[in-house]
This record gives structure tokens, sequence and C-alpha cells, in this order.
């Protein structure tokens, strides 16, 4: 089994064409905040081989991926395409005459979703072969040629509602159907206005929910005009006015859909209305409560249209612009834009980020009184950001980037007028509550509302974030990676609307520098990385003394060191703190005790245990701290932080190392023979090198430093004159 690596995945198997199977076995439960889903994880594009992925049986092999700490970011982004666009782009070119050639199309579940079943309805679609963005998609006229099929959708709402509305108006026969989750978002009020002018729609499972069963429909003008006239509620989701105005104008009569209540999301509207004019269709309204399409209406291929960068996505890389400093520019969206979610950067602009617009992009900064300087960790006021009220009812999907933002301003962050989270990919209000809870916030929540107040420093929870197959939660919550080290469960659920979200950060987020000190016993590793790092005012890791702290616990507990689950979760909640060359367990303070030779001897047995190893991984990477961190054990650069920016293999031969022992031994009082620490030590080595789990070898990438004929000061040298040179060349990249 391979070693989990910083940004690095656990997966268990499947590619993208698999999803349809996994969302298939997610049950209701998985869904439900207060049960973290349980799910099958899937490779994320965009991240190559030289990233670590790894193989978890750790929580129910939940999949993972660790984020380490960053200190900055800056960069700039090409943005994905905007999920909104591109399914309301997919099914109108479908449904128009001619032919259309979709640009800078998104390509994620979502799409796959609505791709996937304009195949089935009979659409020709032909893909670029070079450029998976790129399609011609040959429209049909207003009706789909197949009058009867199943279609699965999983939980695309962007597919399901538009796609329901439309079909009514088909002629056929459909059912519709998705994930669990899709099957508990509710589409009552669409079926509702669907069915009152004339469609014909079951419901399959529980009323007012999917999955749907769809049926020939009779639709005749129903007020005094000659009009065909829909009502909605404008206040649950603005996906059913969507619907409702794609398809009306399939009808070839005059039409208008009157709002009941608030409308909700106006923005999302504004993309509708838009796209239909780019396909020949110009609807009026009155104040967003009643929108008129004329008489004679129909469909006409644009023939080629772009789609935008998403607005949505580009909240996460401002938002890192802001909280890391920046300059961080996305590509793909500007002040031109039809999204109402480039909003967010008004709401960013509030908080005191400083912001700039072109006509295809956006650029955000820090605050110009930012007191984290891009080394600090920032947490609360350290950003320079303050606390807003905000009523995100127009940019709701943005929105939730603020309630992790609000983890690096000061004061409190308030999102009001948001219940429609409650009815998204899961009750988001519930879910972003427990989670920012998890990293110690102050959260205060409503029926449609939420507070977020940020601690003094952000914890660093190992059981990690989870996500509930909500790809803009774990997005959102990456953010607090600029806080401290993170893990984000389920991170393949990003998918949905941006596959390679973690290889994009990570080309604009500067990971905090780590230097990793490897080598064999007894060859002065340990005292050249802790006086490295005093050089250098870091952190300093001793990731052997992680293991004894884990075999003190479990020789206290009296667990036996043969039952590895065992040991592998009292490693896994080991309350350790370290502060100032004190170390504290479980709140005492601990000292000879941990250098006995009895806990020495089974902290190396329990060191050997794959399940041990695995629950310490992350213990140890949250260690990792700005300014820096100098680490040294084993497998820390080969598996704790595979992309150290410095990895050393510090050795001596062993008559050297037998020696320095022995004058170590003999200085505390020890009687000592060399020619037997001689033969331990190569026993030793041989043994080490021998090992299954994290094998004593130098890494590939490591520089080889052999202390035989230097000293300890000479060494320290050595290494701190290869980092500067490494960090001269990182910067002048």
């Amino acid at each position: 089994m391979a070693g989990g690596g910083l940004w690095g995945f656990a997966f268990k198997c499947g590619a993208k064409r698999r999803r349809r199977a996994l969302y298939a076995r997610f049950d209701r439960r998985c869904r439900n905040p207060e049960n973290p889903p349980f799910t099958a994880a899937l490779k994320i594009p965009g991240l190559s081989s030289a990233i670590d992925i790894r193989l978890s049986f750790i929580a129910m092999q939940k999949t993972f991926i660790d984020l380490p700490p960053f200190g900055a970011a800056c960069g700039e982004v090409r943005l994905p395409g905007s999920k909104s666009i591109s399914n309301r782009v997919l099914l109108l070119a479908a449904l128009a005459e001619g032919e259309t050639q979709v640009r800078d199309l998104l390509v994620s579940d979502d799409t796959e979703r609505m791709l996937d079943a304009l195949r089935a309805l009979g659409v020709e679609l032909r893909a670029d072969a070079d450029d998976p963005t790129a399609w011609n998609v040959h429209g049909c006229g207003g009706a789909f040629p197949v009058k009867e099929a199943d279609l699965f959708l999983g939980n695309a709402g962007t597919a399901f509602r538009p796609l329901t509305a439309a079909l009514a108006f088909c002629g056929g026969h459909y059912r519709l159907s998705g994930v669990a989750r899709m099957h508990e978002r509710p589409i009552g009020d669409l079926v509702d206005a669907l069915c009152a002018i004339g469609a014909e729609i079951g419901y399959s499972g529980a009323a007012g929910y999917p999955p749907l069963e769809i049926k020939p429909g009779r639709f005749t003008a129903n007020n005094a005009d000659g009009v065909l006239c829909a009502r909605v509620r404008g206040d649950v989701s603005s996906q059913f006015l969507t619907g409702l105005l794609l398809a009306l104008p399939l009808s070839g009569m005059p039409a208008c859909v009157e709002v009941e209540g608030e409308l909700i999301s106006k923005p999302y509207i504004g993309i509708t209305l838009a796209t239909m004019a780019r396909f020949g269709v110009r609807v009026e309204h009155e104040n967003w409560s009643r929108f008129l399409i004329p008489a004679g209406s129909r469909y006409r291929s644009p023939g080629t249209i772009h789609v935008e960068g998403d607005a949505s996505s580009a909240s996460y890389f401002l938002a890192l612009g802001a909280i890391g400093g920046g300059p961080v520019r996305v590509q793909g969206v500007g002040r031109d834009s039809i999204q109402g979610d480039v909003a967010f950067a008004a709401a960013l602009e509030k908080m005191g980020a400083r912001i700039e617009m072109g006509e295809n992009w956006i650029e955000a900064r820090g605050p110009e009184n930012c007191a984290g300087n891009c080394a600090e960790p920032a947490s609360g006021s350290l950003s320079g950001l303050r606390g807003i009220t905000l009523d995100g009812n127009e940019i709701p999907d943005a929105a939730m980037t603020l309630a992790t933002t609000a983890l690096f301003a000061s004061g409190t962050t308030r999102l009001t007028n948001i219940g429609s989270w409650r009815v998204k990919e899961t009750d988001r209000i519930a879910a972003m509550a427990k989670e920012l809870r998890k990293l110690g916030a102050a959260v205060e929540e409503g029926a449609d509302f939420i507070a977020v107040t940020p601690p003094a420093a952000l914890s660093s929870p190992p059981e990690g974030i989870d996500t509930y197959d909500d790809h803009r939660i774990a997005m959102c919550f990456s953010l607090a990676a600029r806080g401290t080290a993170l893990r984000i469960n389920d991170p393949g659920c990003v998918a949905k609307t941006f596959p390679d979200y973690f290889a994009q950060m990570r080309a604009v987020a500067v990971s905090v520098p780590v230097i990793a000190i490897d080598g064999p016993s007894a060859s002065g590793k340990g005292t050249v990385a802790a006086l490295a790092a005093k050089a250098l005012g870091w952190h300093y890791l001793d990731s052997g003394l992680l293991y004894r702290l884990a075999a003190l616990a479990a020789h206290r507990a009296g667990t036996s060191l043969d039952d590895e689950a065992a040991l592998a979760q009292i490693a896994a909640n080991l309350d350790v703190c370290f502060e100032e060359g004190a170390v504290f367990l479980e709140g005492a303070l601990v000292g000879e005790e941990l250098r006995g030779e009895e806990i020495g001897a089974k902290a190396s047995r329990i060191a050997a245990l794959p399940a041990v190893r695995a629950a310490l991984v992350f213990r140890q990477r949250a260690l990792r701290r700005a300014p820096g961190l100098v680490a040294d054990g084993r497998d820390m650069g080969c598996t704790i932080f595979p992309d150290a920016a410095l990895k050393v293999f510090l050795t001596a031969s062993a008559e050297i190392r037998a020696g320095r022992r022995t004058k170590q031994l003999i200085e505390k009082g020890i009687q000592a023979k060399i020619e037997d620490i001689l033969l331990d030590l190569r026993q030793r080595d041989e043994r080490d090198s021998q090992r299954d789990v994290a094998p004593l070898r130098q890494n590939a990438d490591a520089r080889f430093l052999d202390t035989s004929r230097r000293s300890i000061a000479e060494a320290v040298e050595q290494v701190l004159e290869w980092w500067g040179n490494a960090e001269q060349q990182d910067q002048s990249i």
C-alpha cells in the first residue's frame, strides 16, 4: 500500500464513467449532516502521478485529501465553464433548429448527466476529439425524437428540473430518477405548475419529490386572452421558474408565468433569459413577477456559443486572494458577466478586500492593512478582513464561500435570506454549521440564516471535514487550509462542477515550507533537524516522539501490542500538546518516562504496524505551521510530506555512528561497549531496510549528506545552504 501524501487522495475504485453505479448505492442516511457519508471515490483529473495517491482502510474506507496549510495565495486561474449556463445551453441547443457549436462547456458530472439524457432522447451529439469542452449539437426543432426513455440524472438539479418541464411538452413517456439526495429535493411546485396547464406527471415515490413519470399532456390556453398561463412559487428554487421558461416556447402558444411570493435567486433567472435570447426567444418580465413569452417563439441555433467561466467557482479563488494576500486573478468571467454570482466580489470588497475587474477577469488582493504578511497563519483579524451582514438571496452558491471566508475576518459574519440552502445537494445550512464548529468557530443557525464568528486559532479535526457529496462544501472548506492543515473527506464530489479544483488550488496556494530529514539510527538527524529549525526560526517535528507518545498512551491503557486496531485508535485520538520544549499527554506533562527503554521498545514495535502509521499521518501533517517546519524521521519525505521543499538523507558509516552512540551513553553514566553497539546498529539497519512499512532508503529526490567526516555544525550549515539555494530557485520560477 502506497503512503498518503500532501495533496494526495485515498481512493477505492472507479473512473468518471462509474459515477452512476456509485450514486445508485448512496442512501438517504448518507446525506444527513448528522451521519456523514460513506462514499466510494474517484480519481480527480488534473493531479499528476507525482502527487501521492493512497488507499485508506480507515474510517470505513472514507476517501480524503490532506491539504497542507498555505501561507500565501497568488497567481491566475482559468475557470471551467458555468454549470448553470452549460446545461441551459445544451438543452436549448438540443431543442433548437439547426446545429450549434458549443465551446468552453463545463466538463463535470452534471453536464455528463445532461449529455447522457440528450443522447437517450435521440439528440445527435458530436464531441471534439481534441477539446473536451467543445461539442456540436444537432437540434431537434422543438421535440425529441425518442418518445420513451428512462433517464438517470444523478444529483443534477440543473438537468432534472428543466428536463422535467421540457419533456412534459414532448408527447412521450419518460421516467426520470436520480441519486437518493435528488429524491429528497422538492419538485412538487414545478410539477403542480405544469399539471395545472395540461401536463400529465406522476410521482413514482413520495408525492412532491422525484422520481417522476411523464406522459403525453394536453395544453390549451387557459385565460381570456388566449394565453397559456402558468403559476409557480418563487421562494423555493429558481430552477422551477427556469424550467417553465425554457419549456413554454415548445407549446407554440403565447405564454406567461406568474410568480407567487418572493422570487429568490433572481440572477439565475437572468441567466435563463439571456440564454433564451441567444437562441432567439426574448422574454419580457414585469418586475420579476410576471414573464411573457410571445406567440410563435421557436429556438434557433446561434451558430457558435461560448460558455462563460463559472462565477460561483470564481468565488473560491477570489477568497483565496483576499485571505492569502494575492493577487489572485480569475479568467473567464468579469464585469460583463450574465451571472449574478459576480456580486461575490462586491461582498469581498465590503469585507475589506481589494478588487479589480476587467471585461473577462476579476482579481482579488488582501486588505491594505493586512496584518497577515503571507507568512503567518491567518485567523480572525490577522487577515485584515472584517465580518459583514449580507442578504445572500441573490448569490446563494457564492454566499457559501463567505461562510468560510468569515473564519479569517474580525467579528461576526451573518448571511441572511439563504433558506434555499436547505434544499440544495444537502441541507447546506446544517452541514456548514456542523463543519465550521469542527474548526472551532462559533456558529448560530436558523431556518434561513447562518452567523459565523471565528476562533482565535483554527482547529485541525483529525476526522476531517465531511462534504455530504456536495461539491460546494468541499471547495468552500478548502479555504480553511489558510490557517491549518486540513483533511477533506470525499473530495471526488467536486467532479460535479470543477473536477480539477484541487489541482487549480494547488497552483495558487503557496504551502508552508517543509525540510524533511531522514536517515539511519544514530546518524544525528534529530540533532541536525532541531538545530536547523532553530536557525531558521521554524517549528521542529520529531516524528519518533509521536510514536513514543502513542506507545506511552497504549502502555497506560493496558493495550496489547498485538491489538493493531486498538493501537491505531489510540494513535488517531492521541491528545498531545507541544509547548516550548515541553510535551503534554492528555493535559499532563511527560518527561523521563517518555525516554525510558520500555517505552522506546514499545514505540519501535508499534511503529511497524501499518494501521498505527496511517493513523499518525494526519497528526504529523497537522504540525506543519508557518513560517515553516523541519521534520525528522522515517518516511517524512516520501509519505508525510512528499511535497517537502528540501529532502535530506543524512547518514554516516556504522562505525562512526556506533562511536557517537557509545560516547553519548557513557556521558549519561551508562556502560556501553562500541562492539555491541556496532553490531546492534548493523542489525537494525538491515531490519529497517527490509521493512514492508516505511523501509529505510533514500528518496530519489533527496540530497545525500554523509556526516562521517563532518561535525554537527557543518551538517547544519550544509542543510541551510541547500535550503537557501532551493528558496532562491523557487523565487526565480
